[in-house]
């Protein structure tokens, strides 16, 4: 047996992959969070075009003074090929790695991707949320289906993001005069504790801190600027 239990995802055939969706579509749960949380990770994967090999990285943040305390860094490549709607097929098996070493834990996983909203409700936060049992939500720069009334430009304006009657996130200004962010709960939390914690998780920048920090040392791995395994860093130079 692998190491990794989803290492099947890298050779399900799409067709198959489609109908995994909608078999795990009915283990969805929206139930509110139980407690207030306090560490919360970012997630995020880097490749290059073209390249089978992912680079994942997930960076737990302490809420009380948005600082980091944690970084899971894993690269591992995949051989599902790039289909959107089913992008979680390639990204799930280096994202559980990642997990699973990191030496904290997080009340809430936040993903650069979608949970509830994707076409078949199954966007990379809901299903890594199904698969790892815990609570998860996605904060998207682009919307993969719904739309949304027209928002006003001050940060923090917001607006219902629906998709055939059906609410699946939020739109969500993150700054001033800058295009939303789109948040949707993944699994074991709600649309209200997916944004609330989207905008708790704000700073300056467009992006959540979590995922934004996600972002920058999952691309730092992919350049061969940081190196696998679990590191505990000087906050700044997490930062």
């Amino acid at each position: 047996m692998p190491d990794n239990p989803l290492y099947f995802y890298k050779s399900i055939e799409p067709l198959e992959a489609k109908q995994l969706q909608k078999r795990l579509r009915e283990k969805i749960s929206l139930e509110p969070l139980d407690k207030p949380s306090q560490l919360v990770a970012g997630a995020d994967i880097s490749f290059d075009r073209g390249s089978d090999l992912m680079h994942a990285a997930i960076v737990a943040v302490d809420l009380r003074d948005m600082q980091p305390k944690t970084l899971s860094l894993v690269s591992d490549r995949t051989s599902f090929p790039y289909i959107p709607g089913l992008l979680a097929f390639r990204e799930l098996p280096v994202l559980w790695k990642a997990w699973n070493q990191l030496d904290a834990n997080p009340e809430v996983l936040i993903l650069d991707g979608h949970g509830l909203a994707h076409p078949r409700r199954m966007g990379i936060a809901t299903h890594f949320g199904i698969e790892i049992d815990h609570p998860t939500m996605g904060v998207a720069k682009n919307i993969l289906t719904g739309s949304h009334s027209t928002l006003a430009p001050e940060k923090g304006a917001s607006a219902d993001l629906m998709d055939e009657g059906e609410k699946v996130g939020i739109a969500l200004r993150s700054r001033t005069n800058v295009n939303p962010v789109y948040v949707s709960p993944g699994h074991k939390l709600s649309f209200g504790d997916a944004y609330a914690l989207a905008v708790r998780t704000l700073t300056k920048y467009k992006l959540p801190q979590t995922t934004r920090l996600a972002h920058k040392w999952a691309n730092k791995l992919r350049r061969g600027e940081a190196r696998e395994g679990v590191w505990k860093v000087d906050d700044r130079q997490l930062l």
